[in-house]
């Protein structure tokens, strides 16, 4: 991911040729040292359209066609017009309209204020407004310490069935963020993607809603019916070990 709270990442990219090149030069070698397959452009702060189409133009440039690019706008960027409703300051459905065939996908954020995801109706919206229910990835929070619009399991399980129902070829969804990711928290994150990956490939049966903080194994959890089931475990598999690198200092 590139940008977010980082404010000024995207500013400098949507300088002169000159600002871009000192900008960009480190950010491409980046991906090349760490061999990423992808990048996720999330646009924070006021950019230009055509800022955004040389950034987008020169990824593909550099690594190839096969190189994925996804954005992440707020989920109102999407439904309204208003530009006090897009943090990002272009129109994302112009972007859509000039480079949407290098675009892999949208990881629209339905929280913080900008989406709602308690009810199926801000997907509604943006189908109708004519974006590909295939290019939408809902985003939401994952626990209520990581940011407002947290939705109980209980609720979000029906939004989310509903909305599959209508929209079958709806893109998926991510979470933000992993490492405290409820119902499991810190011990056992990876609960909430066995969770989705049920819901929104197979779909749960009604089931009576459970404390949050049971760890008890019932048949009636959601999330641990999701665990056991050893089909969404080979579909949803465990992370593996992997070295993580900072540029902090190592007491950080």
């Amino acid at each position: 991911m590139l940008g977010g709270a980082a404010k000024g990442s995207f500013t400098r990219l949507d300088l002169d040729e000159a600002t871009f090149e000192a900008y960009y030069l480190p950010l491409r070698d980046l991906i090349r040292e760490r061999g990423l397959d992808g990048l996720d452009l999330d646009v924070e702060e006021p950019m230009t359209l055509a800022g955004a189409i040389r950034l987008i133009d020169r990824l593909k440039s550099d690594f190839g066609e096969a190189f994925i690019i996804t954005l992440a706008p707020v989920a109102a960027a999407l439904i309204s017009d208003n530009p006090q409703h897009n943090l990002s300051g272009f129109s994302y459905e112009a972007l859509e309209v000039m480079r949407g065939k290098q675009i892999a996908w949208y990881n629209t954020q339905f929280y913080c204020g900008w989406g709602d995801m308690s009810k199926p109706d801000g997907f509604d919206f943006m189908m109708a407004r004519g974006w590909p229910a295939q290019k939408i990835v809902i985003g939401m929070v994952t626990n209520p310490g990581n940011g407002s619009g947290w939705v109980p399991f209980e609720i979000l399980q029906e939004v989310l069935i509903t909305l599959k129902g209508r929209y079958p070829g709806l893109g998926g969804v991510m979470g933000w963020e992993y490492f405290n990711s409820l119902p499991g928290d810190r011990e056992a994150p990876w609960q909430w993607a066995a969770f989705m990956t049920k819901n929104l490939r197979s779909g749960l049966p009604a089931i009576a809603p459970v404390p949050i903080a049971s760890t008890a194994p019932t048949a009636q959890n959601p999330f641990l019916l999701a665990d056991v089931d050893a089909k969404v475990k080979e579909e949803a598999p465990l992370p593996k070990e992997f070295e993580y690198h900072s540029d902090g200092e190592p007491e950080e």
